[in-house]
């Protein structure tokens, strides 16, 4: 390959959020144009004129910033632009009319038709081709209209759409990076939609007048599109042009092997963002999603998929997305993270749950860091390091009943106490020590002490190590906290 000839697209429909499927079509472009020194592009296609919007576009953008798939041209954000082959924007080309006289010259030399058939006659067309048993395709009709049928049209008041006129016999095929050789019978293929009666460029159209004037090398794309790429060859042949080469990635099942929607659960990036995934993360499993190095490699440090990544290893079997996989995947990758990176990570999740950061007396960034081993999501966090932030605690009524009403907590809170009012260096190593030196002398099992401890200082029977947490909380909380235990011990008993 001539690395100064790689250049390749994603080409998003901004007619909602990303979807898993869109991320991965942009990441694998994103990856190729890294491996090959080449450049990758950002266009946005937005023909659907009816659906687009300028929110969807604004989201699609963020997710992919998010994702660390930094674009080097094309739409930077809903208003500007970086690079020589612009507008990247098609509905911006549109009004500059760009596409307008590719779709005259096809006109004149025969390979476009203006077709004025009506939504009714179309719906008859697909009822009979299906009662006779044939693919439901357009039969041409308009193909060959004299003038006399066109002025009787237009006195109608039809508006026309332009159609383009596929050819009648032998085949299309091309050698997809992917899948290998796939071929098409033309007579099978239908006269497709150029320019709707909108004067709005189709899909198909206007991606390869685009792909084209933009000099794109490779086409990667969701193999949803390989029914689209004969007719796209086709408008290639008709124009003279020299045809990209095309890669279809496989398609995204769910665990239960349909194809990947939201009963699945969340189908967008944002979403995953928003559940507490790490962008790493994503970027890391989407790769997996279709791909593979030969060693089966799973978890990426930075760089590596940059380096790694080839069309070589990409499956033409479904993938199918494991949520279960994907939260083992971001508990990995949070481990990997300094104390800082993490309290950065989770700050926004800190500040949504209405946490008050400064009733600590200790760094939140060292009370956030005190599970990180545990943590699988982000957005677990804030209920997990709460108690920490809180004036009053709040007692979890199982915990009390389980735990703290038990006979032998009056006597052990009360022995506790006293052992820790003596202590003057209150850290995690003495409070340990001088805990279970009571447990021992007073013929108590460790945990008989340690968890009526944990529900006295925090509410709860889960959390952070015991003495590092206390150590957190400092000695005039902790016997403040057993204080109110032992009145709740108390009442229980009265």
């Amino acid at each position: 390959m001539e690395n100064n000839k790689i250049r390749v697209r994603f080409a998003p429909s901004p007619t909602g959020h990303l979807h898993i499927g869109g991320a991965r079509t942009a990441l694998f472009n994103y990856l190729f144009a890294r491996k090959y020194n080449g450049t990758f592009i950002l266009r946005i296609e937005d023909t659907d004129e009816l659906r687009s919007t300028r929110e969807s576009m604004h989201s699609i953008f963020e997710s992919l910033k998010w994702l660390g798939l930094n674009w080097d041209e094309g739409a930077m954000s809903e208003d500007d632009e970086k690079g020589d082959y612009g507008p990247y924007i098609q509905s911006k080309r549109e009004a500059r009319g760009i596409y307008k006289k590719y779709v005259d010259f096809l006109i004149d030399k025969g390979y476009a038709y203006y077709c004025y058939c009506t939504p009714e006659e179309l719906e008859e067309m697909r009822k009979k081709a299906t009662l006779e048993k044939r693919p439901p395709r357009y039969d041409g009709r308009c193909r060959n209209l004299t003038n006399e049928q066109i002025e009787k049209f237009r006195a109608e008041g039809r508006k026309p759409v332009i159609r383009f006129k596929m050819p009648d016999d032998g085949v299309t095929e091309w050698n997809d990076l992917i899948h290998g050789h796939l071929s098409f019978e033309n007579k099978l293929l239908y006269d497709f939609i150029m320019i709707k009666a909108s004067g709005y460029p189709t899909y198909n159209f206007a991606c390869v007048i685009d792909d084209h004037l933009m000099e794109m090398s490779h086409i990667i794309r969701g193999d949803d599109h390989i029914s689209n790429t004969p007719l796209q060859i086709n408008l290639y042949k008709a124009f003279g042009w020299n045809i990209p080469e095309f890669a279809h990635l496989s398609m995204i099942l769910g665990p239960d092997g349909s194809r990947l929607s939201k009963r699945h659960g969340a189908t967008s990036v944002g979403e995953y963002r928003k559940e507490g995934y790490l962008p790493n993360t994503m970027k890391n499993y989407l790769a997996l999603l279709g791909w593979s190095t030969k060693d089966s490699q799973q978890i990426f440090e930075v760089g590596e998929l940059e380096e790694k990544f080839s069309l070589d290893g990409c499956q033409k079997n479904p993938a199918i997305f494991d949520p279960v996989k994907l939260k083992w995947m971001n508990g990995e990758y949070i481990r990997k993270l300094s104390k800082d990176q993490l309290f950065d990570y989770a700050l926004p999740f800190i500040k949504d749950a209405g946490i008050d950061l400064s009733k600590s007396r200790v760094s939140p960034v060292e009370i956030v860091a005190l599970e990180q081993e545990k943590y699988k999501l982000l957005s677990d966090i804030p209920k997990l390091v709460d108690f920490f932030f809180i004036d009053e605690i709040n007692y979890n009524p199982d915990a009390v009943d389980k735990v703290l009403k038990k006979p032998e907590v009056l006597k052990i809170l009360s022995g506790i106490k006293a052992v820790y009012t003596s202590i003057d260096d209150f850290k995690d190593t003495v409070i340990e020590e001088k805990t279970r030196a009571f447990a021992k002398e007073n013929g108590y099992k460790a945990g008989q002490v340690f968890h009526p401890l944990r529900v006295s200082v925090s509410g709860r029977t889960e959390g952070p190590t015991l003495f590092k947490m206390m150590e957190y909380f400092g000695k005039d909380l902790v016997i403040k906290r057993i204080d109110e235990a032992l009145k709740i011990v108390s009442d229980s008993l009265s």
